[in-house]
Parts: C-alpha cells; sequence; structure tokens
C-alpha cells in the first residue's frame, strides 16, 4: 500500500512509523510512504502557501493555488487507484469500518492541514473526504496523518504476526477488547481471574466476550447499542 503526503514538513515522516510493528512492515516494504513538500510547488518567489481569510478572523489559510500544483504533480505520477483524504476535525469521525473501506484502495493521498485550515474550493473541487481523528484540535495535520497510516498499515496482511489479535481487538464487533493479564499470576496481592487459569478455552473464551460487553455498555453505550443493533439482525 502507498501513501503519498502532502506536507509542509515532510522532515516529520516517517517518525514514529519507524518503530515496532509499521517499522518492520516499512523494512519490508509492505508500504511506502513518499512526501510532497506544498511550498515547492507555490509560484510565488517568497514561497509563501498560506493568506488571510475573506471575511476576516485569526489565523491563515493554505491558498487552493498552492495546493492544487502539488496535487496535480502527484496524481500525474499515480497509476492506482486511489483516495484523497484531509484529516480535519470538520470531517466524519475515523472508525474501523471507515479504515476497511480505505483498504480497497492502492494508494491514499493525504492532505496536512496547517494554520487555520485549506481554502475549501480546493477541497470541494476535488471531492475530498475530510476525515477527524478525534473531537479535539491538533496544532498539524502531520499528527493526524500518522495515526491514519498506522492504522491502515495494520490491516495490511502480513503485518500482524498473528490475524487473530485483529478479530479481539477493540471496535472489532462493536466491542471493546476484555482485560489482559499477564505474569505474575500474584501481584501485590491482586490476583489473575480464576478462569483465565482454568486450561478451559470455552469457558475463558464467554467470559471475554461477557467482560468485553460489561466494558463497552459501561464506557460506550453508543458503541453498545450498535452491538446489540447488529445482533438483532443477525449480522
Amino acid at each position: 500500500m502507498k501513501f503519498k503526503i502532502l506536507t509542509l514538513f515532510p522532515e516529520i515522516f516517517p517518525g514514529p512509523l519507524t518503530h515496532s510493528i509499521s517499522g518492520k512492515a516499512l523494512s519490508k516494504k509492505l508500504f511506502s510512504i513518499e512526501t510532497f513538500n506544498i511550498r515547492k510547488f507555490s509560484d510565488k518567489k517568497s514561497k509563501t502557501v498560506d493568506d488571510s481569510p475573506y471575511g476576516g478572523g485569526a489565523g491563515m489559510i493554505l491558498r487552493p493555488d498552492c495546493m492544487q500544483n502539488t496535487l496535480d504533480h502527484v496524481l500525474k505520477k499515480s497509476n492506482c487507484k486511489n483516495k484523497i483524504i484531509f484529516p480535519s476535525p470538520g470531517g466524519k469521525q475515523l472508525n474501523s469500518k471507515m479504515i476497511k473501506e480505505f483498504m480497497f484502495f492502492e494508494e491514499l493521498i493525504i492532505i496536512c492541514g496547517r494554520y487555520e485550515g485549506i481554502d475549501n474550493r480546493f477541497l470541494e473541487h476535488n471531492k475530498i473526504q475530510e476525515v477527524s481523528v478525534g473531537d479535539y484540535i491538533l496544532s498539524c495535520g502531520e499528527i493526524a496523518s500518522i495515526i491514519l497510516i498506522d492504522t491502515c498499515v495494520r490491516l495490511i496482511p502480513e503485518v500482524l504476526g498473528n490475524e487473530e489479535s485483529l478479530k479481539s481487538e477493540s471496535f472489532h464487533n462493536h466491542l471493546l477488547e476484555y482485560p489482559q493479564y499477564t505474569k505474575p499470576c500474584d501481584w501485590s496481592g491482586l490476583k489473575v481471574p480464576d478462569i483465565l487459569l482454568s486450561g478451559n478455552h470455552k469457558e475463558i473464551s464467554d467470559w471475554r466476550l461477557q467482560k468485553s460487553i460489561e466494558k463497552t455498555k459501561k464506557v460506550r453505550p453508543d458503541l453498545f447499542e450498535k452491538y446489540i443493533k447488529r445482533n438483532k439482525e443477525g449480522k
């Protein structure tokens, strides 16, 4: 899978993606990251890429001409099925279903915002999908882009050593993951639940499901409603 990043700070990438699971996948070339410096595609001698917002207001806005010049360059180099994404607090919230849909594309083109945002004409003209990584504000789109890339990389075949890990993780089937335990069996007077030491795989599986249900109902009632609805529909 290919990730092409439009950014003002290409040196940020690949950053934390060079470590752990994603780092191993990157070294095996299971995915690639290519950055494009937006500033290089500015027509101005000063290489400025932003300007003040029409109508007044604080901050600066990334110009549509600079953004389009960069995107056109990227698209000319593309020869596969792609999707253009703009991480933004104004988009639909990122979830596991959305990530799975992104995996149908060979290439994701990710646009990193800065300052007060991007001229909306550029977004509408190119039919760019806005995606939010949460109900909070980040200082730059690069951080959100790294989150987006990492969530996709985990779903690439061969990245995770055990595919069962994906099935038991939070949000699979609209449930949060059950609590996990490891050695020592007795730590500071706190013991691992007996059921996990029983060796009865069926009872352990049932216990884990029940704990997932209890946690989801308590912490994420919105997800729990989806779980109930899914079960009623028999999916």
